[in-house]
């Protein structure tokens, strides 16, 4: 659908502070796929409406990760509210879960060579056994990963890209979750794994909307979640930035809620 004035509200804030805050581009409804990929909801505008307005991955079942800039965000915008959904879509009938973020130490500019863009929440009940919770990497994976013929699959909810023409005006807003697929790019760093999300190669990626999701290492039946969606380019038709979760220091805040391999 055309972008609402609500949604498209909340995204103008948005492109003043932090790029993805996500959006998956030239992919397709996920529907039962990934039950364990969820948003962090808002409510915003008049009257309140429910928004996604970052994604997340359930690592436990009462760990839900995310980005810590999403947070950092939520302060900036004087939102202090927020509930983790894991239904496929947000509307009035997603089932609303709640409990407390927790912001890694140190958390800071993604411009950093290691920002530790890292969040969890610790959910106030566990979610269903229904639900397998992503598997996390073990330390140094990518390092020691054949990455150029790899295949990696970005998760979330957000506005959607269809056409490589225009900017910023040919986002569109959506409420689902969705997915696409993707190739390697580089590893940049101590943190940064950059994954390829040029229409005009066969992938697609992340935009606004979507900062925190799981970006899985393989296809789409893939439960190993190996980065999370940070930043990119500013019209989301180049290059993801996504953050590791297989360096000593992500796993250090990690190891603090969940039993890292």
């Amino acid at each position: 659908m055309r972008k609402m004035m609500l949604v498209g509200s909340l995204a103008a804030l948005l492109l003043v502070s932090v790029r993805p805050v996500g959006a998956i581009t030239f992919g397709q409804l996920d529907g039962a796929l990934h039950p364990q990929v969820g948003a962090l909801v808002v409510e915003f505008g008049d009257p309140p409406q429910l928004v996604p307005f970052c994604s997340g991955t359930l690592i436990s079942p009462t760990v839900f990760l995310t980005a810590a800039h999403c947070f950092q965000a939520f302060d900036q915008f004087g939102i202090d509210e927020f509930w983790v959904t894991l239904s496929n879509r947000v509307d009035a009938s997603a089932t609303l879960l709640t409990g407390t973020s927790h912001v890694a130490p140190g958390a800071n500019s993604v411009g950093l060579n290691d920002p530790l863009d890292l969040a969890v929440v610790v959910l106030n009940a566990p979610v269903s056994a229904s639900v397998t919770p992503a598997q996390l990497p073990t330390l140094g994976l990518l390092d020691n990963t054949v990455l150029r013929e790899a295949t990696f699959t970005p998760v979330g909810y957000g506005a959607v890209r269809d056409t490589k023409q225009g900017g910023l005006k040919s986002l569109l807003d959506n409420f689902d979750r969705r997915y696409a697929t993707q190739s390697f790019h580089a590893l940049q760093g101590k943190a940064w794994l950059l994954l390829n999300m040029n229409p005009s190669t066969g992938s697609g990626g992340t935009c606004y909307g979507d900062s925190g999701g799981p970006h899985f290492l393989g296809g789409t039946s893939s439960n190993l979640i190996v980065s999370i969606t940070v930043t990119g380019d500013a019209v989301c038709k180049a290059t993801d930035k996504t953050y590791r979760l297989d360096t000593a220091a992500a796993r250090e805040f990690l190891d603090d809620y969940v039993a890292v391999p």
